[in-house]
């Protein structure tokens, strides 16, 4: 077993080096889609942590009629509360709001017009923060019921909406595009194998005469495709490490205020991905090549 490792191993190599210039163009090829792959996987990672960030923040917020007696105020706070997709719904008084306002301003180093007025502009309101951002039909519908409460909500979740539905867009266009990567490695592969196959068609065709099996004669070419996936991910892993400062730094820069990170499982899981997948074209694109001319 040992001796015919050894010996696929070597002639592996030996095909890879005879056949160097479909190899590094195949090599090339892989090395482009796992790239390809690698960034397709960390901007859809990056825009659902963006998601989740946001999520966290949106809530449906009604700006209250002034005058509303309290009581009305307290029971629509009660049937909002009790809804089961709701988690917390918070009364924000007419001064606790004006409060929060002129604090806002002051950070923000701009003047407080209200006290010119005399009077407070900001309306009172009811802030509902949902279990899930997305379920907030029903919770509209009941803070618009009742009459001459509520003056105005605000539906903060259309952004979410808008995210949901740039993110689905970029996950259907960079699969499609993987995809069609994906396809014109492997016919690069089947073609390069395919080449090292018919260089060595006499030699195969004495094996076959002296009794060799199809797997002995097939492994060293799979190998060989194998060896163009690996040395590919071995080549796409270098990019991403060298790239990744400047990956995080952009990152960082583009979203300042949204806490997108990169953990370490999910470092692991791309390392993974990108080996698992440069050895899964490498090894199929090889396994069709030799299997249609063994086949003949």
């Amino acid at each position: 077993m040992l001796s015919f490792l050894a010996f696929s191993v070597r002639r592996a190599a030996q095909g890879f080096w005879r056949n160097r210039v479909m190899s590094l163009a195949a090599t090339v090829t892989m090395v482009l889609m796992l790239v390809l792959l690698s960034g397709l996987v960390l901007v859809l990672s990056g825009l659902e942590a963006g998601l989740q960030f946001v999520e966290s923040k949106v809530e449906v917020q009604a700006f209250l009629n002034d005058g509303v007696a309290p009581e009305r105020v307290a029971r629509l706070q009660e049937q909002v509360a009790a809804l089961p997709e709701v988690a917390t719904v918070t009364h924000t008084s007419k001064e606790e709001a004006l409060a929060d306002w002129r604090a806002q301003q002051e950070a923000q180093g701009r003047p407080d017009l209200t006290g010119l007025t005399g009077t407070n502009p900001i309306p009172a309101s009811l802030n509902v923060k949902l279990k899930d951002p997305r379920q907030y039909g029903q919770v509209v519908e009941i803070l618009k019921a009742p009459k001459g409460v509520v003056a105005e909500v605000l539906e903060t979740q259309r952004v979410v909406d808008a995210l949901v539905a740039i993110t689905g867009v970029l996950r259907t266009v960079g699969l499609g595009v993987m995809l069609m990567v994906a396809l014109t490695v492997l016919f690069i592969v089947v073609n390069t194998i395919r080449m090292a196959v018919m260089a060595r068609a006499d030699e195969i065709e004495i094996m076959r005469l002296v009794g060799a099996s199809d797997a002995f004669i097939r492994w060293p070419f799979v190998l060989e495709g194998l060896l163009v996936g690996l040395l590919g991910s071995l080549v796409t892993l270098g990019i991403l490490a060298v790239a990744a400062p400047a990956i995080s730094q952009l990152g960082s820069t583009v979203l300042r205020e949204i806490p997108v990170g990169f953990d370490q499982r999910l470092g692991e899981q791309l390392v993974l991905l990108v080996v698992g997948a440069g050895a899964l074209l490498g090894g199929l694109g090889a396994t069709i090549s030799v299997r249609s001319y063994l086949i003949k």
